[in-house]
């Protein structure tokens, strides 16, 4: 592995490469947030300045055309209904990473959140219609009231992540998908135009022509997938179905995988036959064989996320939140039934229906099922929904026009800034509890999934620290990896800072890529059967560059051990079984790299910095405190 790493730091280019996509996810919402909002207030301020410049823009006909055939719509349309679908199709691909490898692997833990994003549907409808009731035409609109925005909400939660459990995020990110499909079935039912029966059945065809690819040639030419989407795309808008739906279940057919041990091992060959033979047809292998080793679920995310985040979704905000605004239209939408049933929806109706489903779907499923955070968490959570604002618009935008467009888009922005200060609110309060009770109505007791596949055994693993701690550390490594030894000052550091953490070492030498790590290993098992496995353990980390036999034998003779017994245990592989057992442990808990750690059987993603990695052992130490006592109450 290449060392181009700070020293310093703690991180490693690779080390924020191998984020999960669900953490890189979190950090790319960061900087999108302020990206969005930044984009809907020059909408604002565009067109207040320049009003009909501002629509003039934005109703410009763009059309594609192919022989006789094509699509035209004006540059809004193409925003909402075209580079949207792309946003939707990064959602899809998040979402079913979840359902693949995070979470909701544990299909029981859908259900929860399933049901929180129904209810949190379903209530403000009903606020909104009970404030349009009697209105006329009001009524129509009740679809804007009703879905979360996903950019939005994923955004404020990066803004309030130092304050809020990870775990919300994931609660969260089901709450939206769920609220996305939900809501642009609403669109498809009551909100599209005629259908035109030819053209959504072709889609419906081309749909299955999908379904059957994925389990044929589809992941050899993955390319068909690109040129169905377009295909699927142009069927649904000629329809008059909202082709934005194509992206969302593009999204979620596409698999997620984490990269396997052999076929890492595979590219490593190719590469090597490349270094030997660089001719472009190797090239080509090589190339292949490296993509071929990541999900395409995870590949994908990293092509467009950066897009959606950054140009598609602001742009969405720059095409529709511009609103002309005056004192008396400010006083004329706070007094209309569609500003304050959107407002008071979203505000009001979302907590209720989020926190409220959540409640129910506790209290029904008996036992069987927990929120995988606090209340207080699933509060926040709550408020969090009640910001609207890409399909608020976009179904906003097909229900009304002229002076009720504008009170709707009002209320939709008012909601926008009224989540943020409740959710601000919220996690205030929060912060006023005392250490114990924050604990518990952030993190609440439900368990988590355990990633590790082997428990640690005191009798068999190499441990150091108390070996009752609360808190228990597991790392796979390479004694010749560089990047575990940038991570090794930083375990240090975390043992010395917390007395009660214990910190397990595990094997796994790479050893298509570190010829020496192999034997670095049973050296450190043979000085293991002399009792001295952790002297042996720092002196090989702390010279990773010399792990030769030479250098071994040298190391033995340092830390005094009987030098007979250790050549003779070197030689004849004394140590290979437990390390082989310990490479097994890892194929089954699905690592393929070093360092890769685990806290209280739940692995660690993100970077192995002192700061991730103490945010790690204090949750769980909270966790494992306020479930010891619930255990003893």
């Amino acid at each position: 592995m290449p060392s181009d790493a700070s020293p310093m730091s703690g991180r490693t280019r690779c080390g924020n490469r191998a984020r999960s996509p669900l953490h890189a996810f979190l950090r790319t919402e960061t900087g999108s947030a302020a990206v969005l909002l930044a984009a809907a207030l020059a909408a604002l301020a565009w067109a207040n300045i320049g009003p009909h410049a501002y629509e003039t823009v934005w109703g410009t006909e763009l059309s594609v055309r192919v022989g006789s055939g094509g699509v035209s719509l004006d540059l809004r349309e193409w925003v909402n209904s075209g580079l949207m679908t792309f946003f939707f199709f990064v959602v899809g691909l998040e979402a079913r990473r979840e359902f693949d490898l995070g979470e909701l692997r544990e299909r029981r833990r859908v259900t929860l959140p399933l049901l929180a994003g129904l209810s949190g549907m379903v209530v403000p409808v009903a606020v909104y219609l009970a404030i349009t009731s009697g209105h006329g035409p009001a009524a129509h609109g009740w679809g804007a009231a009703m879905s979360t925005d996903t950019a939005f909400a994923l955004g404020m939660l990066a803004v309030f992540g130092s304050r809020l459990p990870s775990g919300l995020r994931v609660f969260m990110l089901t709450i939206a998908v769920v609220d996305d499909f939900l809501a642009l079935a609403v669109v498809v039912v009551a909100y599209s135009d005629t259908i035109a029966l030819p053209a959504l059945l072709t889609a419906l065809g081309l749909f299955v022509v999908v379904l059957l690819l994925r389990r044929t040639i589809g992941a050899r030419v993955p390319s068909l997938y690109g040129v169905l989407g377009v295909a699927i795309w142009v069927a649904l808008l000629k329809s008059g179905v909202d082709p934005v739906v194509t992206g969302l279940a593009m999204g979620m057919l596409t698999y997620a995988h984490t990269a396997e041990r052999s076929d890492l091992e595979h590219a490593s060959r190719l590469f090597r036959r490349f270094r030997e033979q660089p001719t472009p047809e190797l090239e080509r292998t090589v190339r292949r064989g490296l993509a071929s080793t990541l999900s395409p679920n995870e590949r994908l995310q990293q092509m467009f996320h950066p897009w959606t985040s950054y140009v598609i979704v602001p742009l969405f905000a720059l095409a529709n939140a511009g609103i002309t605004l005056s004192a008396g239209q400010l006083a004329d939408a706070f007094t209309s039934p569609v500003t304050l049933g959107i407002l008071v929806g979203y505000l009001l109706g979302k907590p209720v229906g989020v926190i409220g489903g959540t409640w129910l779907a506790t209290r029904a499923g008996r036992g069987r099922l927990h929120p995988p955070v606090g209340w207080g968490a699933i509060t926040a959570g709550g408020t969090l929904a009640g910001v609207g604002f890409t399909v608020a618009l976009l179904i906003a935008s097909l229900a009304f026009d002229g002076d009720r467009l504008e009170q709707a888009k009002i209320g939709i922005l008012a909601a926008v800034a009224g989540s943020f200060l409740l959710t601000w609110a919220v996690t205030l309060v929060l912060g006023a509890l005392s250490a114990r009770s924050r604990a518990r109505a952030l993190l609440g007791t439900g368990e988590t999934i355990i990633d590790l596949s082997e428990p640690v055994d005191v009798e068999r693993d190499h441990v150091r620290g108390p070996l009752d701690a609360p808190v228990t550390l597991v790392e796979y490594g390479d004694f010749e990896c560089p990047y575990c030894g940038l991570a090794e000052s930083v375990v240090r550091e975390l043992l010395t800072d917390f007395g009660d953490v214990r910190y397990v070492w595990r094997h796994l030498p790479l050893t298509d890529v570190h010829p020496g790590a192999q034997l670095a290993a049973q050296a450190a098992e043979a000085a293991a059967r002399q009792d001295r496995y952790w002297e042996m353990h720092d002196l090989l980390m702390g010279h990773q560059g010399d792990l030769g036999p030479k250098d071994l034998f040298r190391y033995a003779a340092r830390l005094g051990l009987d030098s007979d017994r250790f050549r003779e245990d070197l030689r004849s592989g004394t140590g290979a079984a437990r390390i082989a057992m310990d490479v097994e442990s890892a194929d089954l808990s699905g690592v393929s790299g070093t360092p890769t750690f685990f806290v209280n059987g739940r692995r660690h993603y993100g970077a192995y910095d002192i700061a991730s990695l103490t945010a790690a052992v204090r949750a769980a130490r909270q966790r494992t405190t306020l479930t010891g006592a619930n255990r003893e109450s």
